[in-house]
């Protein structure tokens, strides 16, 4: 009785009371449906994923996990149906966008399908670079690392078995997420959870890059009036701040520790930019490793059918391969 009362308020109360509260700028040029209609210009047969209806999770939309001065972040979790007291292993998504644009719900129809699948998962917002620029998005990612180990007995999470699953530039993140756990060089200066680690058991890695110095993202600030994605999110270009580009990349620092990793990959190369640096260092640790690629796919590929069940498959096969 307990835990259905704790669940009433997580779902109920808790978003009500700060709905009201929470202006900030957005950018919605990137959407499932932008997508979509760019895509399905060479891809006719493509259809967007839909949220799923099912009674076999539990959906906690819209949790507060960090209460900053002029801003409320949220996440939306999903619960597998399962035991009280019984602990799942969790998966923490972050949506795509260039760090700029994008939106947590972008990841709900995949969250849902692994919470069917007996994932507790979580699709997170951060602070994009229209509203303020690096290293506020990894401080955030950090903060709801530790907010859901923190509030583990509510969510029924296995603190041992936590992925990171990232998309597009927030695969980039989740990255910097996995490669960083026991680094405090990304950590939040004024942490709700400074005795909780950020570290996590694996990361999947869908269509995003690891290494901002390559040619790929830092070479692409040729006109000033069109700076690219990574300069709006440092502010900056890769010639006038290359300390921040190089910092932020998640390349850097591969070491022992990193977890196991699943990247998936469109059919363009810029979006691999770092992938097969990673893994020879990742070869030379001994670290286990999974590829997978669509031929003549489009970048937003997650967003759409068909490609989303395979996606799908790959993600699973990798989480139960490494947690079960």
């Amino acid at each position: 009785m307990r835990y259905l009362s704790i669940l009433f308020f997580l779902t109920i109360l808790l978003p009500l009371s700060v709905k009201s509260q929470n202006e900030f700028p957005r950018d919605t040029s990137y959407s499932v449906w932008s997508s979509w209609q760019k895509i399905k210009k060479h891809h006719p047969e493509v259809t967007p994923v839909q949220e799923i209806k099912s009674n076999k999770f539990l959906s906690l939309r819209d949790q507060v996990y960090r209460l900053r001065d002029n801003r409320i972040l949220r996440m939306d979790i999903f619960l597998p149906n399962h035991t009280p007291g019984e602990k799942r292993p969790l998966v923490m998504m972050i949506h795509g966008g260039g760090w700029r644009s994008g939106d947590k719900s972008h990841l709900v129809p995949l969250a849902q399908q692994l919470a069917i699948d007996g994932y507790v998962t979580a699709s997170v917002e951060q602070r994009l670079s229209i509203e303020a620029l690096y290293p506020a998005a990894p401080h955030d990612l950090k903060e709801a690392i530790r907010f859901l180990k923190h509030n583990a007995d509510i969510y029924g999470i296995d603190t041992t078995r936590i992925a990171v699953l990232g998309a597009s530039s927030g695969a980039t993140m989740a990255s910097l997420m996995a490669f960083t756990g026991n680094n405090t060089k990304f950590d939040d200066p004024e942490t709700v959870y400074p005795n909780i680690s950020a570290k996590v058991q694996a990361l999947i890695n869908i269509d995003g890059v690891i290494d901002f110095t390559d040619p790929n993202e830092s070479a692409k600030d040729t006109k000033p009036d069109k700076p690219s994605a990574g300069a709006m999110f440092f502010g900056c270009t890769y010639q006038e701040c290359p300390d921040k580009w190089i910092e932020a990349s998640p390349i850097q620092y591969i070491g022992k520790d990193v977890p196991p990793t699943l990247y998936i990959n469109s059919s363009y190369p810029r979006f691999h930019a770092g992938r097969d640096e990673l893994f020879k260092l990742m070869d030379q640790y001994g670290i286990y490793h999974e590829q997978h690629g669509f031929e003549n796919t489009p970048h937003a590929f997650w967003l759409l059918h068909p490609w989303f069940d395979q996606t799908h498959s790959y993600i699973l096969n990798f989480l139960d391969h490494i947690f079960q």
